[in-house]
């Protein structure tokens, strides 16, 4: 099961970020990134499978390819960005976390409108 295996890397990293802490605190941050990213990689599969998933309905369901690479695009930012402040937070710095999450949210309300405004359209013409 992959959530083992995921389970495992963080319990593994967390002991060795525990032990360095004490002697090379400056380092602690580099495990967290590498685990971070050690993690990542071993769930792409499912995202590449999932994106493909999305793909196929899409396609089916005749749904515009461009609203489906936004919302694609829209979630990639906010898993990242949530990635990056979790950094920030395990580093201490509060004030970075929250100017990412901040910056992180308006693109994603900017990158959204098209989709706000194409939902409004079809909504008016339901209306009389």
């Amino acid at each position: 099961m992959e959530i083992l295996k995921i389970v495992g890397i963080a319990l593994i990293s967390l002991i060795i970020i525990i032990l360095l802490k004490q002697y090379r605190p400056e380092f602690a941050i580099y495990i967290s990134i590498l685990t971070g990213t050690l993690i990542l990689i071993l769930v792409m599969d499912k995202l590449t499978g999932i994106i493909n998933l999305l793909e196929s309905i899409s396609n089916k369901a005749s749904i515009n390819n461009t609203f489906l690479t936004l919302l694609l695009k829209i979630t990639g930012i906010a898993f990242l960005s949530e990635f990056a402040v979790s950094i920030c937070k395990d580093s201490g710095e509060g004030a970075i976390a929250n100017k990412i999450e901040l910056g992180s949210k308006i693109i994603i309300i900017s990158m959204s409108i098209p989709i706000i405004s194409s939902l409004l359209e079809i909504i008016l013409k339901i209306l009389p």
